[in-house]
């Protein structure tokens, strides 16, 4: 199969591993030259056979030609996706499928009125793909549902883990999760109860040991004698109560993120945050490499 990364960041360098570590034919496009060089360059350094299978596209149109699969990257803006897709609609062959891996624009934000809009959606991976395997896979209300079940099989293929929703929503899914977290883990901290360090110990020593490999609703299922039906009977109002407390949400103040950057910093100075983030990926690939060891032992 040919796939085309659009667009070279972390991301787009990312994606590009796992497409051509699956043994895709992977043509690689960014306004940057520099930046499409360095993402086979990064697809060199983790794994070099996989590199073989990555070229740079001489311009966009180059990069789309016989793609079966495009994997958008672009920069966060919206005018800028809303010019690409606009380019690449011109370009598209008939039946080439496109995803895009922005965290919070709807496909419909920047496909609306595209002849190609049909086979347009929104496929958000979670940073950094090649090591983390979800993949919110997104439709516009026009989107056609083979295209979407398209990305479902393919991703699948790449070792991805997708899962579909059924229409457009602010955050997806994870993003909207991830917010109801961190807005009770600022107003922990903004209220004194404890320190982001003892916040990040609550998730990493508790809750996330069970949600790396179960989620919200698997582990509170297995809480209760009888599952979660009785589960919601005994903690329910309790929940409501907090439920109640936090309906009031709060901006993130100046004065308590840089309360919080400060105490980040006190624990890991600015200067050694890119030691620290593969420190994280190699904390993550040892993970993912339990898991499916352990799945393989013990069962899904």
């Amino acid at each position: 199969m040919k796939s085309a990364i659009i667009g070279c960041g972390v991301v787009g360098s990312s994606w590009a591993l796992v497409f051509a570590r699956a043994g895709h034919d992977v043509a690689i496009y960014d306004r940057s030259p520099e930046a499409a060089a360095a993402a086979v360059a990064f697809v060199a350094s983790v794994d070099a056979s996989s590199a073989a299978r990555c070229r740079v596209a001489a311009d966009l149109a180059d990069a789309l030609k016989g793609a079966d699969y495009v994997q958008e990257s672009a920069p966060e803006r919206l005018p800028i996706k809303q010019a690409l897709y606009k380019e690449m609609d011109d370009l598209l062959e008939r039946g080439t499928i496109v995803g895009s891996s922005t965290s919070g624009f709807p496909a419909s934000s920047f496909t609306e009125g595209l002849a190609n809009a049909a086979r347009c959606l929104v496929a958000h991976p979670i940073n950094p793909p090649h090591l983390i395997p979800l993949v919110e896979l997104v439709p516009a209300p026009g989107t056609a549902p083979e295209a979407v079940r398209f990305v479902r099989d393919l991703m699948r293929e790449l070792g991805q883990s997708p899962i579909m929703l059924t229409r457009e929503i602010n955050g997806f899914v994870v993003n909207r999760l991830q917010s109801a977290v961190l807005g009770e883990a600022f107003r922990l901290v903004e209220d004194g109860i404890c320190t982001p360090a003892e916040v990040d110990a609550a998730m990493a020593d508790g809750l996330g040991l069970r949600w790396c490999f179960m989620g919200p609703f698997a582990t509170i299922d297995l809480n209760a004698a009888h599952g979660v039906a009785e589960y919601c009977a005994n903690l329910g109002p309790m929940y409501h109560g907090l439920a109640r407390e936090q309906a009031d949400p709060r901006e993130w103040g100046a004065d308590l993120v840089s309360a919080v950057e400060a105490r980040m910093r006190s624990a890991v100075p600015a200067q050694a945050l890119p030691e620290r983030r593969r420190w994280r990926d190699r904390f993550l690939a040892r993970i993912v490499d339990a898991k499916r060891a352990i799945r393989k032992e013990l069962g899904a």
